[in-house]
């Protein structure tokens, strides 16, 4: 009874429905990266979104309204840092990083009167989430799972062999610019759910846990799709139920499945 109590709470089905869209799209994105080794380009664009979101309160507006176009140019910037400037792929992320994270911290400092609302976005909440931050949650991941499928190959392609795709015609500059772009609109949609510390978590640990168990990648995709949801679900129960910071606790359960694939590849 008390279970299906806990089923009505409107702000509980809300927690649902976002984090069940965000999930499918972290862990779909989140295989690209790992394979490509573009994993901490999470973790950057979590800090760079940290400071557009400063930016989007110091001048009250709606936060995500500057965040999901700063964010977008950060992780195009990144890539041309690397390209034009000759910059590993790792120190232009640190770079672009180092400037949203600071430019943050100066925000906050210059205006006390929005640090509580500011710092509420490290660590997200999700059950705090409104109707309007649930509908464009799951319009911006529909565009991103539609954008996948129609590119699917392509980006297969890029990511296993980017020279071997050029020469059957795939725009891997193209590609490559698509992947930031759409690894941008996910982490700017993940921090509602577990804040700007805990972003790159989700994108990284449901496909690192899918890799320990399966060598196919489609097989691989549909494990960490799984994974993440049974975390997503899990953790905004059990934080509900044990009164825990939800973000945390869906990570949390994230490393428990990687820790549980990781020992089972090794004795199976």
């Amino acid at each position: 009874m008390e279970i299906l109590n806990f089923l009505q709470y409107s702000f509980i089905q809300r927690a649902f429905v976002a984090g069940v869209f965000v999930a499918v799209i972290c862990s779909a994105l989140g295989l690209f990266l790992v394979l490509r080794k573009m994993s901490l380009i999470g973790d950057g664009l979590s800090h760079v979104s940290f400071g557009a979101i400063a930016l989007g309160l110091f001048f009250g507006i709606y936060p995500f309204y500057i965040a999901i176009p700063l964010v977008i140019l950060a992780s195009v910037l990144i890539l041309k840092i690397s390209e034009k400037a000759q910059i590993y792929g790792d120190a232009a992320i640190g770079i672009v990083s180092a400037v949203g994270i600071s430019g943050g911290v100066i925000l906050a400092s210059l205006s006390s009167g929005f640090n509580v609302d500011l710092f509420s976005y490290l660590f997200g909440n999700i059950l705090a989430i409104s109707q309007a931050e649930v509908i464009s949650s799951a319009l911006l991941s529909i565009i991103v799972m539609a954008v996948i499928y129609f590119f699917y190959w392509d980006l297969f392609s890029a990511t296993f062999d980017e020279e071997y795709a050029k020469t059957t015609g795939v725009k891997t500059a193209f590609i490559n610019n698509l992947l930031t772009v759409l690894t941008a609109v996910t982490v700017v949609l993940s921090i509602r759910m577990v804040g700007v510390m805990l972003v790159s978590a989700l994108l990284i640990l449901p496909a690192v846990t899918a890799l320990q168990l399966s060598r196919g990648f489609k097989t691989a995709m549909t494990i960490g799709a799984a994974a993440s949801l049974l975390s997503v679900i899990l953790g905004i129960s059990f934080s509900f139920f044990l009164d825990l910071p939800t973000g945390a606790t869906i990570v949390m359960i994230n490393v428990a499945f990687f820790g549980l694939a990781f020992v089972y590849k090794k004795i199976a």
